[in-house]
């Protein structure tokens, strides 16, 4: 038996590939035509215009399909260690649940409307899919620690940690310096007066984005160990 087909660990690992893909092919095909500079553009900026804003729409509604069954996947795990366990409250894993699916929904609305088109809810989109994102791995970091030994390994754990910690201190500089920014411009020049919070806020941005698909990377191994089934029940 292959590794991907022990339980439903094919399920993050998809998530993961798919996802890094949706960003370096729209950042490749953005830097092909010469929409954006090579040194760290805005994720939205790579997808900005035709043809890449097309694939990048379609990619990243793939992405929080995908994330939307990985998210759901994890709750049910969850639940069912604390059944047998009763390390975790259910509270808890039920609002990482539902922080998760806003991150989620985020991406959709990031997906659907474009920088250049409807900014103002692009914005809130992105916005919403940082926010619920962070506090969806700072939970599950936390739910983590809690079902040690019972869930991921202490190694793992930390590992969690480590990223959530790195997302939540990058999104902060990411959020401020980003009000300084004149995001109309697609190309940037060093001399620019808002060359500096720029640089600073894209490469949060992608510290952030990339954060959450290496968090989605540790639960291959929990994956692994469980598998979910569909019941149905015809009533008369």
């Amino acid at each position: 038996m292959f590794w991907f087909e022990q339980g439903i660990c094919v399920l993050p690992a998809f998530l993961v590939v798919w996802s890094s893909c949706t960003f370096i092919i729209s950042y490749l095909i953005a830097l092909f035509r010469h929409d954006v500079d090579v040194i760290f553009p805005f994720i939205s900026d790579t997808a900005a215009n035709p043809p890449e804003s097309c694939l990048f729409g379609l990619m990243t509604f793939v992405s929080a399909c995908a994330g939307i069954a990985t998210v759901y996947a994890r709750y049910k795990f969850v639940e069912k260690l604390n059944e047998d366990t009763g390390v975790v409250w259910p509270r808890l894993n039920k609002a990482a649940l539902w922080l998760g699916m806003l991150s989620c929904l985020g991406m959709c609305i990031v997906a659907t409307f474009q920088e250049t088109l409807v900014t103002k809810v692009h914005d809130a989109g992105a916005l919403l899919f940082f926010m619920s994102g962070i506090l969806y791995i700072v939970l599950q970091s936390w739910i983590s620690f809690r079902a040690y030994p019972y869930g991921p390994s202490l190694c793992v754990c930390r590992v969690q940690s480590g990223i959530a910690l790195l997302a939540l201190l990058a999104f902060f500089p990411m959020v401020v310096c980003v009000r300084f920014v004149n995001q109309t411009k697609m190309h940037r020049q060093k001399d620019d007066e808002d060359y500096h919070f720029f640089l600073a806020s894209s490469v949060c941005e992608w510290i952030v984005s990339f954060s959450f698909i290496c968090f989605f990377f540790t639960y291959i191994h929990d994956f692994k160990r469980f598998t979910l089934k569909v019941k149905t029940e015809c009533q008369r």
